[in-house]
């Protein structure tokens, strides 16, 4: 089954350069499980969403990442979750353990960003994520992508947004290096 939220909001991330190519997914919760993109689906056209249960393997076709979405329900009330790949969130999180976001949206929404570590598609990445957004709506991968969690796929997106433009703006200000991140 199509999502029209789904189709909405990957048009966005890919529009404002967040995804690139078959890059990222978006789940959000159904019952007693969860609708994630298929892996290797274009955000901007997702085609038929998977459906994936809270506990045990995914069917075939599920995104690769669905390991992450999968902790993320079991510890959290998050109802949507957005993978994305933002250029500058990613650079940053090589650079740090944390980023202190300097901007005005930042310092309000999401005054401290978590980064944590594991291998894309392994339970190790699963539990460091699931972990960050127990108590959080945004945690960044190092070097892979941000992982955004909220009440729906439109919040999800707007904390993947903030992550790129934070980073953005601590890169252009000089702080990037300065103990700031």
């Amino acid at each position: 089954m199509q999502d029209e939220d789904c189709v909405r909001i990957g048009k966005r991330l890919f529009t404002e350069g967040l995804v690139g190519g078959n890059f990222g997914n978006m789940s959000r919760r159904e019952g007693d499980g969860f609708l994630i993109t298929r892996t290797g689906s274009y955000l901007d056209d997702p085609g038929d969403l998977v459906l994936v249960p809270c506990e045990g393997e995914a069917p075939p076709g599920a995104s690769s990442e669905y390991r992450v979405h999968q902790a993320v329900y079991c510890l959290t009330p998050h109802q949507a979750i957005v993978h994305a790949h933002p250029p500058h969130a990613v650079a940053a999180s090589l650079a740090c353990e944390r980023i202190v976001p300097k901007d005005s949206e930042g310092e309000m929404l999401c005054p401290e960003i978590a980064v944590v570590g594991g291998a894309p598609g392994t339970q190790e990445l699963a539990d460091n994520v699931a972990a960050a957004l127990k108590d959080a709506h945004l945690v960044i991968a190092r070097g892979h992508g941000t992982f955004a969690a909220g009440k729906s796929l439109d919040q999800a997106y707007l904390y993947t947004s903030l992550a790129e433009y934070s980073c953005r703006v601590l890169l252009y200000a000089g702080l990037w290096g300065k103990g700031i991140l």
